[in-house]
This record gives structure tokens, C-alpha cells and sequence, in this order.
């Protein structure tokens, strides 16, 4: 006679909050859908144990400037689109990718144009519906230099701007606030070093309905062991009921994936590497795939083929 083996379950107290990214014309925005994430009340994809109210969502990478220094698999597979951020933006969403992200960079002197960065934000927002991911070079003063004209110029349009970081979130969380806008903090990969932002973030009187959380990610072969291990933490404790690791999280994939020498070289490697197109994308999707595991709510990609290869993996993952 068989016998029925029941699957054991914990019990959490606390759930992942949720966050809309974009709004649409009757929230006071231009775009054509709204994207929430987050929501969980279980550990990535166990559905038999809590609610996963929404899968996670891919958004493709897209830079304000010709990304010169990009392997050459991606520069082949965009092709002319590289030149105009709008159009980029367009076959992204053409492809289905289901955010943008907005790379902003300086130009070649170092400078940092806000005015030119608002343009351009504005540029891709004419160019598609989809809700707009805006982050910046990734330096201080630069991002408040940009990332402020840029909430000024967007204002309402609900878009997920940072990093907001210890030595720049409070003007960037004042910009965001003041347009409408959500706000990424980032920390190193450590707990309470995102949990300590977060809580900064929000003695500036920030909803935490407004906060994306990016905990610094590893690629595929660097680190990114001790990346999975700090991002489940994070959820374990936002499970167990941590208000201030209640976040959803984003990574961005495609610019640790493709600087890394497994995916920008293409001569004079081992042959055992592996075709040199189909090696990068294999390198970012499983990337991508292991922090979905991981609790990525966001996972931004920088190849088609990444694109459609994640949101695959995801649709079989959220079967329940």
C-alpha cells in the first residue's frame, strides 16, 4: 500500500514588499503598462510553501552612448541601434524585454552633462511604454550630477533610478522623492551594510514601497558563490520578518557577465571554451539563472538571446 509523504514547510512571518515600476497615464505617467515585483512569502520559486504573486522580470541594458568598449557578439547582434538610445530602446522592446535599463555615462573628457542625460531619458521614454530603469556612471558626483535632471525632467514617470550609495543617496532620494520616482540602493555584498542603507533611505522619510534593493552581484566564476550565499540571507531574514531587508532585489548581470575575459575574448583561448558567441551568452544566462535562484526580483541582460533564453527559464519556474 503506498504511502503519502508530506513535504515538510516552514513557516515565515514576513514577505517581500512590492514595488511598481512605471506609471501609466492615469497614475500620472506615460507608459503603456505598469511592472510590480516582489511580493514573495517564500524562498525564490517554492510554490508549495508561499505565495509568488509575480515572476521576475528581465529588463535589457541599454547605454546613452555607443558602448565602444562591448564584446563584439553584442555589438554584432544590435548592430546600428548601438548609435540611438531610443531606437535601442525600441527593439528591446520589440525582443520582449519586459524593463529598460539606461546606462548614463560621462563623455570622454570625464564630464557629467545632466542636461544631456535628461534629454536622452526623455528620448527612450518616447521610444517605448515600458517602464524605465535609469542608473548612472556609477561615480558620486556624476550620478547626482545627472541622475537629479533626470528625475526633474521625468517627473511622475515612476522610474527606478540610482545607485544610492552611503556617499550620494541623500540627493538622489530627495530628487526621487520630490518627482515621484523609485530609488536603488546599493551596497557591497554584505548584510548589513544593505540593511543600514535601507534604513537610512527611509529616516529620509522614503516609502519603502519606492526602494529597490541591488546587493552587488557576482558573475558566473567570480564570486558568485558568496553572492548567492548574501542575497539568500537577505531573503531569510526579510522572510523571518526584518522590515529592512523586506526589498526586492535587482542585479545587473550584463556588465558583470561581459567583462569578464570568458565572455569578451574571443582569440587565443583553450578550445575547450567553447564557440565565442554562444560561450557569452551561456556565461550570462547562467549568471542570471543563479540569481533568480538566488532571490533576484530584476535581473537586467545585455544579449537577446539572454533575454529569451531567462524569461524561458522563468515561465518553467513560476509552473506551480
Amino acid at each position: 500500500m503506498p504511502t503519502t509523504v508530506e513535504i515538510p514547510k516552514e513557516k515565515w512571518t514576513g514577505k517581500v514588499r512590492e514595488v511598481t515600476l512605471g506609471a501609466t497615464p492615469s497614475n500620472g505617467g506615460t507608459r503603456g503598462r505598469e511592472v510590480v515585483v516582489g511580493g514573495e512569502a517564500t524562498l525564490p520559486f517554492l510554490h508549495f510553501e508561499g505565495a509568488i504573486p509575480h515572476p521576475p522580470v528581465v529588463a535589457v541594458e541599454i547605454q546613452d552612448r555607443y558602448p565602444a568598449d562591448w564584446a563584439d557578439p553584442l555589438k554584432e547582434v544590435w548592430g546600428e541601434v548601438l548609435k540611438d538610445p531610443a531606437a535601442w530602446a525600441r527593439k528591446a522592446e520589440e525582443l520582449g524585454a519586459e524593463l529598460i535599463m539606461l546606462r548614463l555615462t560621462v563623455d570622454e573628457s570625464g564630464a557629467a552633462d545632466g542636461a544631456r542625460a535628461a534629454d536622452v531619458v526623455k528620448a527612450v521614454l518616447g521610444a517605448t511604454t515600458l517602464p524605465l530603469i535609469v542608473r548612472g556612471p556609477g561615480q558620486a558626483e556624476a550620478d547626482n550630477a545627472m541622475l537629479v535632471p533626470v528625475c526633474e525632467k521625468a517627473a511622475g514617470e515612476r522610474l527606478a533610478v540610482g545607485l544610492c550609495e552611503d556617499k550620494n543617496y541623500r540627493t538622489i532620494v530627495a530628487a526621487a522623492m520630490a518627482n515621484n520616482h523609485l530609488v536603488i540602493a546599493s551596497t557591497p555584498i554584505d548584510v548589513n551594510l544593505a540593511k543600514q542603507l535601507n534604513i537610512l533611505i527611509s529616516d529620509m522619510r522614503m516609502p519603502m514601497e519606492r526602494v529597490l534593493m541591488d546587493p552587488t552581484t557576482g558573475a558566473l566564476g567570480y564570486g558568485i558563490e558568496y553572492t548567492y550565499s548574501v542575497m539568500e540571507r537577505l531573503r531569510l531574514a526579510a522572510l523571518s520578518g526584518d522590515s529592512m531587508t523586506q526589498q526586492p532585489m535587482i542585479c545587473f548581470v550584463g556588465e558583470e557577465s561581459w567583462r569578464q575575459k570568458e565572455s569578451r575574448v574571443g582569440q587565443g583561448v583553450p578550445a575547450e571554451w567553447g564557440e565565442w558567441h554562444h560561450r557569452g551568452v551561456i556565461w550570462e544566462t547562467v549568471t542570471a539563472v543563479t540569481l533568480l535562484e538566488a532571490g533576484a526580483d530584476i535581473v537586467t541582460v545585455r544579449h537577446p538571446k539572454t533575454l529569451e533564453l531567462v524569461q524561458s527559464t522563468i515561465q518553467k519556474l513560476m509552473a506551480s
